[in-house]
């Protein structure tokens, strides 16, 4: 994990897809091949701080938390225009582009965003209450998405607010 000095807070990200088919289909394969480089290409991009993966993986396509077609993408960011910036400027938006031959087109929010303490790696326990918190409530400064989004000092001072209970 890569950690700023001067950052208080990273950006987490969530996103919970459901497969069209099995890894395993030859219909995936072309999304499988574009796995490694893909991720080599966020390990090295800058800002990044840290991505969830699978034990003994390179990747988190095993874990099926939110059920047996549904894969996971958890990491961390320094900023949120670092994650802009892997997600839409870099070969990820290949993928992105193709995404409706691999996954299921959501009809709920299926990315959501949220600080974190620098240092901190969140749990999919955690993301997945986030993105409960997004569905039920939409965008707040504790779960939000690319379009709406809230800065680490928002969400600081929301939590402020909730905790001295005003």
């Amino acid at each position: 994990m890569t950690v700023s000095r001067h950052a208080l807070a990273h950006l987490a990200q969530f996103n919970l897809s459901t497969l069209r088919h099995p890894l395993d289909d030859p219909r995936m394969a072309p999304f499988v091949e574009m796995l490694d480089p893909l991720n080599t290409v966020a390990d090295g991009t800058p800002g990044f701080v840290w991505r969830l993966v699978s034990e003994g993986e390179s990747d988190a396509t095993g874990l099926r938390p939110a059920g047996q077609d549904e894969i996971v993408n958890m990491s961390v960011w320094e900023t949120q225009e670092a994650l802009w910036d892997f997600t839409y400027r870099s070969g990820h938006l290949d993928l992105l582009r193709r995404r409706r031959e691999f996954f299921e087109r959501n009809v709920e929010a299926h990315l959501v965003l949220w600080w974190v303490p620098a240092g901190h790696i969140p749990t999919v326990g955690e993301a997945l209450e986030r993105l409960a918190e997004l569905r039920a409530n939409g965008p707040t400064p504790r779960a939000f998405t690319f379009a709406s989004s809230y800065t680490s000092a928002e969400a600081s001072q929301a939590q402020d607010v909730v905790a001295d209970g005003v």
